[in-house]
C-alpha cells in the first residue's frame, strides 16, 4: 500500500517525530562494545542544537556544509542541524585522498566541513589554500589534536555546546527556519562516482527525498517497526534512502556499528529486519561461507551441498507460492544447514535484503535465495534519489530489476534507453548547467542505462556507453560477461575487453582471501598478491572458474583469454572510484600492453 506521507521537508518530519513520540528510539549507536540510545527527542534536539551552533559559525541560510566521515550519529546530527538552519549538506566520501576532497570541497563551495577524526582534517588543511570559502573545520574525535589552529578548527561537541547556549535565540531561529521550509528547497548535493570524469554533484530537494521514502517503502513493504544496520556511505544515494529518507518518514530504528570493520559482528548482535548491500558486500558474504565451508570439510560440506542441490530450484519460486512439499524441503534444509548460515552472515530476522548501485551475478541472487535470504534487486541512480526499478518478493525473476516504482514514469529512448520523469528526479547538478540539460531533456531523465522489459518486468543491459561491438559487428554487454564470470568466489573483479576485436578477453583479479584459503587447503605456498595470482595452479583454478562461465554465455560473448593482474585495483591509483565502480578508460591506457598482449 502507499504510505500517505505529510507534505514535510526532512527537518520537519524529525520535529514531527519528536512531538508524536519523543520517548521512542531513533537511533543506536555502539561506542566502545556499548549501545547508546538516541529517542526521537533527543534526535530532534542535538540537531536543534547543531543548526544554531552552525548558525554561530557563520553558516548561512542556503549556505553549503559538507560532512567528512563513516557512517555515525553525528553525520545525521549535521545532516538535520544543516536542514534545521537552512543549510544544505554535502556528502564526501572519507575514503577519498586529499586531492578528491579538495575537487569536491571546492566545487560545491562548501564553508564549514565536518571531520571524523585527525585523519581527515589532516586531507582538509593539505589542501586548505585551495578552498578559499572554507571558513572552518569542525572534528568529531579530537584525539591528537591539541595542536591544531583553534581559530579554524573546533571540536563537534562545542559546536553542539554553542547551540545549547544560543537557548531560546536558536530555538526560534529553526522555528522560522523550519516555518518557510518548502519541499522544493535544495537538501542535499550527493556526487557522483565520477568513473569516466569528474564526479557531479547533484542537487537533492526535500521534494525528490520524501517522494523516495514514499517509493522505497512501498516496495519493500517498510513500517515503523523495521530496523536498519547503516554501514555504506551516507555520500551516497543508497545509504540516505535507508538511513535518513524511509526512516524519518517512517519512524522506524536505524543502528550506527562500531565501524566498517565490524559490520559482520554489529549483523549478528542486532540482526537487522531490513539489509542493503551492494554487489562487493553480497560477493564478500558469498566467499566467507565459500571459505567457512572449506575449512568445515568432510560431512558438514557434504551436508551443505546436498542442502544446496536440493533447495536451489525453490530460489525462484515465492515462499507464498511454494507447495507443501518444497516448504517442507526447505524446512529439513534450514534447520540442518540454512539457519546456522543465515546466523553466521546475521541475515536470519531480515524480512526484506537488497542489492542495488551495480549490477549484480544472477548466481549471486540464487545463491542467497536459496538459503533462504529474502533477498531482491532494486535498480536506481543519484539522479533518481534512489530506487526507480524493484522487484517485489512475490515476483522473483531471474536476472530482472523489477516494476517501476511509485512516483515515477518511465520510458524506453533511443537505442532502448532507460528515461525517467516523476518527483524523484533530481533538480539538476551543481554549476552544470550543460551537463543538467543533456541529462534531463524535454522532461525526462536520460539514465544512459540500455534497458529490456518483459512481462512488466525490466532488465538492465548495460550503460549505454560500455555496450561494446566486436569486429564481427555484434553487440555485447560487458557487464553480463563481467557479472557472470565474477558469480564464482575466486574472482573478485573481471573486466572484458572486445571494443572492435575478433573475441572477447577479460582482465581478472583475483579474491585474495578465497584463494589464499584454497591454496592453504591444496598446500600452495605463497607470500603476497603478486606470488599468489602468478602461481600456475592458481592460473588453472581461474580457467576452470572462467570455462564455467563460459558455459553460461553465448558463444561470442565467451571469454577466449585472460590475464591475472598482479595487484589489487586501488582508488588512489585512479583504478576504481569510491564506490569501486571500473574506470574503464584509465585501466584501459593503464594494462595496454597487457590488454595488446592478450590479442598477440
Amino acid at each position: 500500500m502507499t504510505p500517505d506521507y505529510p507534505d514535510y521537508t526532512l527537518p520537519q518530519m524529525l520535529r514531527q517525530n519528536a512531538q508524536a513520540h519523543p520517548a521512542r528510539t531513533a537511533i543506536r549507536q555502539k561506542d566502545y562494545g556499548i549501545w547508546q540510545v538516541t529517542t526521537w527527542q533527543g534526535y530532534y534536539d542535538r540537531a536543534r542544537d547543531v543548526a544554531a551552533g552552525l548558525r554561530r559559525l557563520g553558516l548561512p541560510e542556503g549556505g553549503h556544509m559538507a560532512v567528512l566521515s563513516e557512517n555515525r550519529i553525528e553525520w545525521v546530527l549535521a545532516q538535520m542541524g544543516a536542514g534545521c538552519c537552512g543549510a544544505i549538506t554535502v556528502g564526501v566520501y572519507p575514503t577519498s585522498p586529499a586531492a578528491e576532497v579538495a575537487y569536491v570541497l571546492e566545487h560545491s563551495d562548501a564553508e564549514i566541513v565536518i571531520c571524523e577524526d585527525q585523519e581527515q582534517v589532516d586531507k582538509v588543511l593539505e589542501v586548505r589554500d585551495s578552498l578559499p570559502r572554507l571558513a572552518r573545520i569542525v572534528v568529531i574525535e579530537t584525539k591528537g589534536m591539541r595542536s591544531y589552529p583553534g581559530e579554524f578548527v573546533t571540536s563537534f561537541a562545542q559546536l553542539e555546546a554553542e547551540g545549547r547556549a544560543a537557548g531560546d535565540e536558536g530555538h526560534r531561529m529553526v522555528e522560522e527556519v523550519l516555518g518557510r521550509q518548502t519541499l522544493d528547497d535544495i537538501a542535499l548535493m550527493i556526487y557522483t562516482s565520477g568513473s569516466t570524469g569528474k564526479p557531479k554533484g547533484a542537487m537533492l530537494t526535500y521534494r525528490n527525498l520524501r517522494a523516495q521514502a514514499v517509493a522505497v517503502t512501498e516496495r519493500l513493504g517498510l513500517t515503523a517497526a523495521d530496523s536498519h544496520l547503516s554501514y555504506l556511505p551516507l555520500c551516497h544515494v543508497a545509504e540516505q534512502m535507508t538511513t535518513v529518507m524511509a526512516p524519518l518518514y517512517n519512524g522506524s530504528l536505524v543502528n550506527f556499528g562500531e565501524s566498517l570493520r565490524t559490520v559482520q559482528e554489529d549483523l549478528r548482535e542486532l540482526a537487522p529486519s531490513m539489509f542493503l548491500g551492494v554487489p562487493r558486500i553480497w560477493e564478500k558474504l558469498h566467499s566467507a561461507i565459500h571459505i567457512r565451508m572449506l575449512e568445515a570439510g568432510g560431512y558438514r560440506k557434504a551436508l551443505y551441498d546436498r542442502a544446496m542441490r536440493a533447495c536451489e530450484p525453490l530460489a525462484t519460486v515465492p515462499r507464498a507460492q511454494r507447495t507443501l512439499g518444497q516448504k517442507l524441503t526447505f524446512a529439513f534444509w534450514y534447520w540442518l544447514v540454512f539457519r546456522a548460515l543465515q546466523n553466521f552472515i546475521g541475515l536470519r530476522r531480515t524480512r526484506i535484503a537488497m542489492t542495488g548501485a551495480a549490477p549484480i551475478s544472477p548466481s549471486i541472487v540464487a545463491f542467497f535465495r536459496t538459503i533462504g535470504v529474502p533477498l531482491i534487486e532494486v535498480y536506481g541512480a543519484t539522479e533518481t534519489s534512489g530506487v526507480v526499478l524493484g522487484q517485489r518478493l512475490s515476483h522473483l525473476d531471474p536476472g530482472s530489476v523489477g516494476e517501476v516504482v511509485v512516483n515515477a514514469d518511465v520510458r524506453l529512448g533511443e537505442a532502448d534507453e532507460l528515461l525517467v520523469r516523476g518527483d524523484i528526479v533530481f533538480a539538476g547538478y551543481y554549476k552544470n548547467d550543460e551537463a543538467t540539460k543533456s541529462t534531463i531533456r524535454d522532461g525526462w531523465l536520460h539514465t544512459g542505462d540500455v534497458v529490456d522489459v518483459r512481462d512488466g518486468q525490466y532488465r538492465v543491459v548495460d550503460r549505454l556507453k560500455d555496450i561494446m561491438i566486436t569486429a564481427g559487428g555484434k553487440n555485447l554487454s560487458p557487464s553480463e560477461i563481467e557479472n557472470t564470470v565474477k558469480g564464482s568466489p575466486f574472482i573478485k573483479e573481471c573486466i572484458a575487453i572486445g571494443e572492435r576485436r575478433k573475441f572477447v578477453a577479460a582482465l581478472i583479479q583475483i579474491d585474495f582471501e578465497t584463494v589464499g584459503k584454497w591454496a592453504e587447503e591444496q598446500g600452495i605456498p605463497y607470500t603476497n598478491f603478486r606470488n599468489l595470482s602468478e602461481n600456475p595452479a592458481v592460473r588453472d583454478l581461474v580457467a576452470a572458474e572462467i570455462d564455467r562461465a563460459n558455459s553460461s554465455l553465448a558463444n561470442v560473448a565467451r571469454i577466449r583469454k585472460f590475464h591475472l593482474l598482479t595487484k589489487e585495483l586501488d582508488h588512489d591509483d585512479d583504478e576504481v572510484t569510491a564506490t569501486m565502480k571500473v574506470r574503464r578508460a584509465n585501466i584501459a591506457q593503464k594494462y595496454a600492453g597487457d590488454i595488446e598482449a592478450l590479442y598477440a
